[in-house]
């Protein structure tokens, strides 16, 4: 991949390994053991300029692509998931509806401090009735003469939700159908409770929370785009999302398959090291060669995507197949290990549990499907 890289990018990819495996990695095993979101780390990340990746310049942040942010969401991925979930949010989920739909004022006043890690961004989509169909969300949002809006409902599995200071939330101001819903951003406040933590299968040093709404009011500056928009904005928002969730499943990969090599080459049982066995060789060899065509498609869905052009079959598309491939490629880890592979004295076991959100959040593989049959069918796929 370095040699598709822009000098730039490759510094990038540098400076985002070099803080994953020296300020990240010793940590995340007692870090996942207490279930601590270590939001110090978060922000700090923001002072070496890896959470405002795509944020405009004049707005404190690089300027860069959604290459360079899969770049960082892979390295830091590779020392712990839960925290490059985080870093994946605050680049896409949280700036990035507000870089392209927010006003000069909004940019002006959200932007700098989620670029600098000082405010921490959630997106607030899904509700305990609307996940995958998220057009049939109930939150509702009450507009009132100034243009302002007061939400009520609840919101659930909310990245970030518990260590946010703002707050993207989506809310049904019009109607029903994806035409009657509304983004908004705005800070806690009055109306909004974050209530508890859900206990996860993995994912421990990430926080995702519920959300209640009653009578949260935002102001008519915290209305993105239009009214009656959100529904455009919260799609083009996860086509963007989707490709840094494959760059997080290529991290957990790479980790695993690093685990798995390691260990099958120290590991010795009948008189040499298990990694003669074929048995041994061939689930990595497999795990191996998928892992190199999910960076390539991933890079390749990231490229487009800053070239302009249309990417939510392509994002679909590479977080399908690089999910897949962190989940193959996290079972062979414990199987190489074997009973080691199933402790949580070992770094298997963790990835194991990790992967798996890859092929959910965002998007399960099943709505993954459905984007490309559509993209190939046309009309036809709906019925």
């Amino acid at each position: 991949m370095a040699t598709q890289l822009t000098d730039v990018e490759q510094d990038l990819q540098s400076l985002a390994r070099e803080f994953a495996r020296g300020e990240i990695a010793p940590h995340a095993e007692r870090w996942n053991a207490e279930h601590h979101v270590p939001v110090d780390v978060i922000r700090r990340m923001g002072g070496l300029g890896l959470l405002g990746l795509t944020v405009p310049e004049e707005h404190g942040g690089a300027g860069l692509g959604q290459t360079a942010v899969c770049l960082v969401i892979e390295e830091t991925a590779y020392a712990d998931v839960g925290i490059s979930t985080a870093v994946a949010v605050q680049n896409g989920l949280g700036a990035s509806p507000i870089v392209r739909w927010g006003d000069d004022a909004q940019r002006a006043r959200l932007l700098p401090g989620i670029a600098s890690g000082e405010t921490i961004a959630c997106y607030a989509l899904t509700e305990p009735d609307a996940g995958s169909d998220a057009a049939a969300l109930r939150t509702t949002g009450v507009v009132e003469d100034d243009g302002g809006v007061r939400v009520s409902g609840a919101k659930t599995w909310i990245t970030n939700g518990g260590i946010a200071d703002v707050f993207v939330v989506f809310a049904r101001t019009d109607g029903p159908g994806a035409r009657g819903v509304t983004a908004l951003v705005g800070p806690a406040g009055p109306g909004l409770t974050v209530s508890r933590e859900i206990p996860k299968l993995g994912l421990h040093t990430s926080s995702t929370v519920e959300l209640a709404f009653d009578g949260w009011r935002v102001g008519p500056e915290g209305v993105l785009a239009e009214r009656g928009q959100g529904m455009r904005v919260a799609l083009a928002t996860l086509d963007t999302g989707r490709i840094g969730i494959a760059a997080q499943a290529c991290g957990v990969a790479r980790r695993a398959l690093d685990v798995a090599v390691e260990y099958a080459r120290s590991r010795v049982a009948f008189g040499g090291p298990i990694a003669r066995f074929q048995g041994v060789q061939f689930p990595l060899a497999e795990v191996a060669a998928k892992l190199e065509a999910a960076r390539l498609l991933t890079y390749h869905a990231a490229a487009a995507h800053d070239r302009g052009e249309p990417v939510s079959a392509l994002g679909a598309k590479a977080k399908l197949f690089a999910s897949s491939v962190a989940v193959e490629a996290a079972d062979a880890a414990v199987q190489t290990l074997g009973g080691y592979g199933y402790s949580a004295e070992f770094p298997a076991e963790r990835l194991y549990r990790d992967a798996r959100i890859t092929q959910i959040y965002e998007g399960t593989s099943e709505i993954q499907r459905m984007v490309i049959a559509r993209d190939l069918l046309g009309d036809a796929a709906r019925g």
